[in-house]
């Protein structure tokens, strides 16, 4: 028997406009106004070096003459025309950041109407009620789609990385449209469907590698067992998804590899990262993975594991085969990665938040509420603390909130901004009405449980975003020392060699326009180095050989009377990192 037994009036969608809002309140804070940071810096870096470059720099991603061989072109692809269509207008950082409002509006489209095609089957409706009054399959499928683009956003990893131009972040949107593709796939299997699943999984090859193409194929092969669709069909569409992938990562391995841009070859670079990206499951990985996933998939993960339970009796569910299958192929890949990353965990989500969906109506009202109030507490109390510390941060009252406010950004001085107390203070005040309309009307709608969920994470982020979003500025931005390094740098500089990391190149040349050393090399007058405030020597830019250091195989000598120390400096919330600009000595 179904675990599901549910009235009409339980699945009432929720309005329009309010999915709208949450989703651009959600979005947009963390987009505008912030500079890039060192998570998403270096990412930025080779989108604004190719929208400011010529076609060998689309072919070849490199960040101001550092090529970046690893994941693939495609996200920098869509960030550097976004800075072309609308840099002019909002700046080259905002204008890149248009293609994440784009990739997060896919996630979440694709995701819905994955929820929708799965909770309208005949096999997910509830149990049919006595004297009647069971929803309709359409607005049953509705109000699942509702509830897990919900889950979703309330979600810690997406939070942590949906405002980031990563690659990571296209690659976890493309896996809910591939979610999409593989149900209509299923539902109708066709060459044309098949098509247009191959067509995905090369988007996701030119996004972040191979290895998780082939886990999805895997992952939708093994549905298609589960399910016991005719195999002979089956493999040969498959094998024509394989072929559209193919095909689409040729358009730039193949003319990346003829052209051969500043004379390397960012396909063998890729296809070397590719190869690193597998490894053996190991414990460590295990341990790691749990100890991350346990805060990043919440509020999703203890929703889909009622969901396998609740729906354990039951066979050839789509709606439970089907995430089932991609989020333990998917986990397994996570493990296999040996130095994996928690932005490689997005791509987790999708499944997951899609499959949490279906447990949430087999929950009892009791389990419900309790997660009400847990979210209402929990999360209006961090709310004030927010609020707390801004205005103490402002007035210097309570004096220990001030001190451990202001203590990791030192120099910093806040000020008042009009537009982001008034954005803050209205995201608030509808946190309280929110609150006040679920526990005055105990509304019996199936998406009441996550909503405050939802709700109460994007009231958390918006208040960081605005109230503290100068703070977080001046202690992740590299354009205070940009600044500095261009005013001591000569009108004249030919080209700046440097140690410096990808997200450190990106900021100063961006910021600070620093002419760096191109791609193809050549000798520079100016050195710039990157090392540790304690150390004494600077660190040098790549191994020795012959008393001279290596840069793109070729010496660069490096004696200290060939130099002399122009600027020293670091970023005042930085305690370890320091920087060190040189002239040579002609």
């Amino acid at each position: 028997m179904k675990p599901v037994r549910l009235p009409a009036a339980a699945t009432l969608a929720l309005p329009r406009w309010a999915l709208y809002a949450l989703g651009l309140l959600y979005i947009l804070p963390g987009l505008i106004g912030r500079d890039p940071w060192k998570d998403d810096a270096a990412s930025f870096g080779v989108m604004w070096t190719m929208a400011h470059g010529g076609i060998r720099d689309w072919l070849l991603p490199n960040i101001a003459g550092l090529p970046s061989p690893d994941e693939g072109p495609l996200t920098f692809w869509l960030g550097a025309l976004c800075i072309k269509l609308f840099g002019w207008l909002v700046g080259d950082v905002l204008g890149a950041r248009m293609s994440t409002i784009g990739i997060f509006v896919l996630g979440t489209v694709s995701l819905w109407h994955t929820a929708f095609h799965l909770g309208r089957r005949s096999e997910a409706q509830p149990l049919r009620l006595a004297f009647g009054g069971q929803p309709e399959p359409d607005d049953y499928g509705r109000t699942l789609a509702d509830t897990a683009v919900l889950i979703y956003l309330g979600c810690l990893g997406l939070l942590l990385h949906s405002h980031e131009t990563l690659a990571v972040t296209l690659q976890g949107a493309l896996l809910s449209w591939f979610l999409f593709r593989s149900v209509r796939y299923i539902e109708d299997s066709t060459p044309r469907n098949a098509v247009l699943v191959g067509a995905t999984l090369g988007l996701l090859t030119l996004t972040r590698g191979f290895a998780p193409s082939l886990a999805l194929l895997a992952a939708l092969y093994l549905c298609t067992r589960f399910l016991k669709l005719p195999p002979s069909p089956t493999l040969r569409h498959l094998g024509q998804a394989t072929g559209t992938a193919l095909l689409i990562t040729l358009l730039w391995a193949l003319p990346a590899t003829l052209a051969h841009p500043y004379g390397l070859s960012p396909v063998s670079g890729w296809l070397a990262w590719n190869a690193d990206q597998l490894g053996v499951p190991g414990w460590h990985a295990i341990k790691a993975f749990c100890r991350v996933g346990i805060w990043y998939f919440w509020p999703a993960w203890p929703f889909a594991a009622w969901a396998a339970w609740a729906w354990r009796r039951q066979h050839g569910m789509l709606h439970i085969i089907l995430p089932t299958c991609f989020v333990g192929v998917l986990a397994l890949v996570i493990l296999c990665d040996p130095v994996p990353e928690s932005g490689d965990l997005l791509k987790l989500l999708p499944p997951m938040a899609l499959m949490a969906a279906f447990g949430l109506p087999t929950m009892k009202r009791g389990a419900i509420n309790a997660i009400d109030w847990f979210s209402v507490m929990v999360l209006t109390l961090l709310g004030g603390l927010v609020w707390m510390f801004w205005i103490a941060k402002l007035t210097g009252w309570p004096a220990q909130l001030a001190k451990n406010a202001l203590k990791l950004v030192p120099g910093f001085r806040p000020e008042f901004g009009i537009v982001a107390f008034l954005v803050a203070a209205a995201t608030t005040i509808g946190w309280i009405f929110l609150v006040h309309w679920r526990l005055s009307r105990q509304p019996s709608v199936l998406w009441r449980a996550v909503v405050l969920s939802s709700g109460g994470l994007i009231l958390l982020w918006v208040l960081l975003m605005t109230l503290f979003l100068p703070d977080l500025n001046y202690g992740k931005s590299y354009a205070s020392v940009a600044q500095q390094i261009a005013a001591r740098l000569p009108a004249d500089a030919d080209c700046i060699d440097t140690n410096i990391g990808p997200a450190q190149r990106a900021s100063f040349a961006y910021f600070g326009h620093l002419p760096f050393a191109p791609v193809d090399g050549g000798t520079c007058s100016f050195l710039l180095l990157q090392d540790s405030v304690g150390q004494k020597v600077p660190v040098p830019i790549g191994p020795m050989q012959n008393g001279a250091l290596v840069r793109g195989g070729a010496a660069l000598p490096f004696r200290g009377r060939d130099w002399t120390l122009l600027w020293e400096g670091r970023r005042p919330s930085d305690r370890d990192e320091r920087f060190r600009l040189y002239r040579r000595v002609r």
